[in-house]
């Protein structure tokens, strides 16, 4: 997991002339690290604040993907988009029965059979699924979306995109299908990931090279943690776009592509 930032604004600098060791230490991190405590019992404000972190990533598990304002979000970046919904019903399916998650369902295989015309390929697939936090694709994927396409544009081998996949009750599996489907020689997903007691907005991209049903994890790449908190836009963009044109240059993904993007030494403008 990426760490944050160090002298992150959004985080309370220390009292001046603080003796308190930990008040300066949670400046760096957002983990819960020398808690106050009543006696043998944890302090009331610190128990009050889990419950609520608690509650935030329940809420984030169980809300819907509001497509119609992704879809609107996503606009200025002048590409198609299709919405699409896996083989899971409702939430409920989606969470108890993960291998639903993974597949298209008919309708959904159908609208992109006729998206791709016979004998026409793509070069990259881009998935946006809700996974187990619709509020970080919601959120976090038309930014990182329009830090990452300027970087393809400046490829010396255009990149052809195939339209913008957003899929309901969708997880990671299901965008091989879906770039199968459009002959899409790479697929990206980006996805909403677990929620934690710190972070139920965090934001993943999965990679995959040559996507047909049947993939294992071992061969994608993937990059976590993706939020303005975590690991920033323009450096998650940045390493994406590199591990892209890797991919196509070397024909795999996976373990047997090691990322080499160097994203520790990128210089943010703020």
């Amino acid at each position: 997991m990426t760490a944050t930032p160090p002298n992150d604004p959004k985080l309370p600098a220390p009292p001046s002339g603080a003796a308190d060791l930990w008040t300066a230490l949670r400046r760096h991190t957002p983990a819960r690290i020398g808690l106050p405590r009543a006696g043998v019992s944890q302090g009331t404000a610190a128990q009050l604040e889990f419950q609520l972190a608690h509650a935030r990533a329940r809420d984030a598990v169980h809300q819907a993907l509001d497509l119609s304002a992704l879809a609107q979000a996503l606009q200025p970046l002048g590409l198609a988009c299709v919405a699409l919904h896996s083989a899971a019903a409702d939430r409920p399916t989606y969470l108890q029965r993960p291998d639903l998650g993974r597949r298209l369902d008919g309708p959904s295989r159908d609208r992109l059979a006729a998206l791709a015309a016979p004998g026409e390929t793509f070069d990259l697939a881009l998935v946006l699924a809700d996974g187990l936090s619709a509020q970080a694709v919601q959120a976090h994927a038309p930014p990182l979306l329009q830090a990452l396409l300027p970087r393809l544009a400046q490829d010396a081998t255009p990149w052809r995109l195939a339209p913008i996949a957003l899929v309901e009750q969708g997880r990671v599996a299901l965008g091989d299908e879906v770039g199968e489907l459009l002959n899409a020689s790479l697929v990206a997903v980006l996805l909403g990931e677990r929620p934690g007691l710190s972070a139920p907005d965090s934001l993943g991209l999965y990679l995959t090279w040559a996507p047909r049903v049947g993939r294992v994890d071992a061969e994608r790449n993937c990059i976590s943690n993706v939020r303005p908190q975590g690991l920033p836009y323009e450096w998650a963009a940045q390493r994406l776009a590199w591990l892209l044109g890797a991919a196509r240059a070397r024909g795999t993904s996976g373990v047997a592509l090691k990322d080499e993007s160097g994203t520790q030494q990128l210089q943010i403008q703020t």
